[in-house]
């Protein structure tokens, strides 16, 4: 049976470099033309989109990079289930990991104290992993049959739980645009009609509107009297491409708070490229971009009465 070491039972070593780990395991992903924060196609869950992981014992929802590499392990591994523990948590459960199962890694931050020239002591933070399995990964699972779409939740319901959300940010938003962006120097968004979105293989119109729609929100909510994020003025610049892969994780991680699937973009190939050079120039970018997408969800949900 394989096991791996919880962070209280054996701490990292110093020479592994962990957001070297992660940013490796988010560039294999891309270079294969996958885009591990989206799923286009119908899995076994019949969706076409993502659940949020979350942890069985807490029930708490992982944040930040830790969304991504368990959607990445996900998509890897077909897995049909977005509940997750540690090796020592699902024994506590009585359960059993199937003989060869690997886990997935994810990673938290840490603290080392170090006195500084002053005499005074310093917290300084660095990143340190843990090893979860997926309830697809046990001995007593076995597959979910296919929901009939019957028993799916109506697209209308989910529409009201996402205009009052965007309703309540307040944003200026403005339909009957070419496009959709978002323009900081007046603070609006600005949209195409509803009319102008179709069905694709992947979403319904009316998905690929309010996944685009929250997409803007996002960077919406990086404008300097809000989370005052730094964003680039061009299309190629890596300043442009890191506040692109916010957005991208920050909407990703909403359209899967609210069973919405994630639209393809037109210029898909185009943002693998832009997010490859960034993230193989700078191997802290995916973790750091990850964290200010969930700083963004959490700010807009607190604007909510």
């Amino acid at each position: 049976m394989t096991t791996q070491a919880l962070p209280q039972e054996k701490p990292q070593t110093k020479y592994r470099d962990i957001h070297q780990e992660v940013t490796d395991t988010i560039i294999s992903q891309l270079e294969k033309g996958t885009i591990p924060w989206r799923q286009p196609w119908q899995g076994q869950s019949s969706k076409g989109f993502f659940d949020l992981p979350y942890n069985m014992v807490s029930n708490n929802h992982y944040q930040g990079i830790n969304i991504v590499l368990l959607w990445g392990a996900t998509l890897e591994k077909n897995f049909d289930t977005a509940e997750w523990a540690t090796f020592k948590q699902w024994s506590e459960k009585k359960e059993s990991i199937r003989k060869g199962e690997k886990g997935s890694m994810i990673v938290y931050y840490d603290f080392l104290e170090k006195e500084d020239d002053k005499g005074e002591m310093q917290k300084i933070p660095y990143l340190k992993s843990y090893y979860v399995f997926n309830r697809c990964q046990l001995n007593s699972y076995t597959p979910q049959e296919a929901k009939p779409e019957t028993e799916i939740a109506p697209l209308v319901r989910r529409i009201e739980v996402v205009d009052s959300f965007v309703e309540n940010t307040q944003a200026i938003i403005e339909h009957g645009a070419d496009g959709a962006f978002y323009r900081p120097s007046e603070d609006k968004i600005y949209m195409p009609k509803v009319e102008a979105f179709q069905d694709t293989k992947s979403c319904t119109a009316t998905e690929g509107y309010y996944s685009t729609l929250l997409h803007e929100l996002v960077h919406w909510s990086g404008a300097p009297k809000r989370l005052d994020r730094t964003k680039g003025k061009r299309f190629g610049d890596n300043q442009y491409a890191v506040e692109e892969l916010v957005a991208e994780l920050g909407s990703a991680f909403l359209c899967a708070e609210y069973d919405i699937g994630n639209v393809e973009k037109g210029d898909h190939a185009s943002y693998i490229a832009s997010w490859l050079k960034v993230l193989k120039d700078n191997k802290y970018c995916i973790v750091t971009a990850a964290s200010e997408a969930s700083k963004a969800v959490n700010y807009m949900k607190q604007l909510t009465p």
